[in-house]
């Protein structure tokens, strides 16, 4: 009698409703591999807490099949999503399914590093040699010599290097606790991938590790030959540079991992922070949106930090976001905060309310970007910029009111004190001086000096 196997859905609806064929091709080896991993979910009592990672490639469309939970993870990122999942998640069996083209080239770093820090997941891994979704094209697992549409000669090991064998890579690393490689080319050879299978999901139920299990796998339609011929390839082709076997298996040297892992809340681990204070102000506080920009070593970034300190500290929602090239100093450097009565949708700012430049690099790469009804703060000892209309500037005599307080590099304290003058923030003034104090902890010798320098800025900007 032909049944549906247990673990999948009742019907595969991706075309059409009620429909029980799969979307691959007649001798494509994900159908096989797709069942045995459906049938030891449901023999291992595990779907309710499984987690089925599907990839960009052939097997896109796992979620039409698995009856389990589902995430559809970026090309190539299907282990680091499952790392996701499975940290977010204890006790969840979490499953990353990847071909050679996803996880062996764009998505190998992640693999490899989820492997070295042993990650609870299984990662399944199929093997077909060539990229089989978008046409055929070499990957990494290519043989040498095997002709793809990409490598219509075969492939040359003096151009295109040698194929990647990962369980031997992986077999490197101490972390991982199962590596085996395994074919569904015949009926024995699926039996043996059964039990592989198998093995992977009892150690995901077990809590004790990461495992790894390669698939090799027909493709007859990339391959140009009918399923039995793609058969025939696989063990007489692909096992002889990717031989069959098991790598690594340490499960019972493993301890049981406990299933409910203790787990503090975000409150416990960091205390409480602004979002709560930010939910208790009961007064509405308009979204302003400001940048920060000049050279490194003036204190652009120091001076949006504090205003955004001096913003969580008054009880606002706030994101501090900053931008710099690699030079500690001289290099372009710039900030973007946003400060919010309600949670902060992204933390980028494209338009500014407020621009404050202490360079011409920076005012001629942000001079345009301010909204209509903005305002613009410059040093004024650079050119005056050319602006939008319908954009106030201000020139800012900031360095010469920092050498003539004392301290010629404060810059960024001066440009503080007139944009507390000037209202620009609409935060508390005590919460500013505050945020400015705490700027300088490690250097308390530098406190009053900047104080000095705020308060002949602030006196500056009430007399406009």
């Amino acid at each position: 009698m032909i049944k549906r196997a247990t673990g999948f859905n009742a019907t595969f609806d991706r075309k059409e409703k009620g429909t029980k064929a799969t979307h691959y091709c007649p001798g494509c080896g994900h159908g096989i591999i797709h069942k045995l991993i459906a049938e030891a979910m449901a023999d291992l009592s595990i779907q309710d807490r499984t987690v089925f990672v599907s990839p960009v490639g052939c097997a896109a469309f796992c979620y039409y099949y698995f009856d389990c939970g589902n995430v559809a993870g970026p090309h190539g990122r299907a282990s680091a999503v499952a790392t996701g999942i499975s940290r977010a998640l204890p006790g969840k069996v979490v499953i990353s399914y990847q071909g050679d083209g996803d996880l062996g080239a764009i998505g190998f770093n992640n693999a490899f590093q989820a492997a070295n820090r042993g990650e609870h997941f299984a990662c399944f891994f199929v093997n077909n040699s060539l990229y089989a979704m978008t046409g055929g094209q070499m990957a990494p697992t290519t043989m040498l010599g095997q002709k793809t549409t990409t490598t219509p000669f075969g492939r040359d090991p003096a151009n295109e290097g040698y194929p990647l064998k990962v369980c031997e890579v992986l077999n490197q690393l101490q972390a991982p606790v199962f590596i085996e490689r395994v074919s569904v080319a015949d009926t024995k050879r699926i039996m043996q991938a059964k039990k592989a299978v198998r093995k992977a999901l009892e150690i995901q139920r077990d809590g004790k590790g990461y495992a790894f299990v390669e698939f090799l796998s027909p493709c007859p339609t990339n391959w140009r030959l009918d399923p039995v011929a793609s058969a025939q390839f696989v063990t007489d082709q692909m096992e002889k540079v990717f031989p069959l076997g098991n790598f690594r298996d340490r499960s019972e040297d493993v301890p049981l991992v406990p299933i409910e892992i203790p787990r503090l809340s975000p409150s416990q681990l960091f205390g409480q922070g602004q979002e709560g204070a930010a939910a208790k102000v009961d007064r509405p506080f308009k979204e302003r949106q400001f940048k920060f920009s000049g050279f490194g070593g003036q204190g652009v970034l120091s001076l949006g930090s504090v205003i955004a300190e001096a913003a969580g500290s008054s009880g606002r929602f706030v994101s501090w976001l900053p931008s710099y090239g690699p030079e500690q100093r001289g290099g372009y450097a710039s900030c973007s905060v946003v400060i919010s009565g309600n949670t902060v949708g992204s933390p980028t700012v494209d338009e500014p309310d407020v621009l404050v430049v202490l360079s011409q690099q920076a005012s001629e790469k942000f001079a345009r970007t301010v909204k209509e009804g903005g305002i613009m703060l410059y040093e004024s000892s650079l050119p005056a910029p050319a602006v939008n209309e319908g954009v106030k500037v201000i020139a800012v005599p900031a360095g010469k009111i920092a050498a003539d307080n004392g301290t010629p590099k404060a810059l960024n304290t001066a440009f503080l004190g007139a944009m507390t003058a000037l209202g620009l923030h609409g935060l508390p003034e005590e919460k500013v001086l505050a945020a400015l104090d705490a700027s300088f902890a490690t250097k308390p010798q530098l406190i009053e000096r900047n104080r000095k320098v705020y308060r002949a800025a602030y006196d500056w900007g009430k007399g406009l």
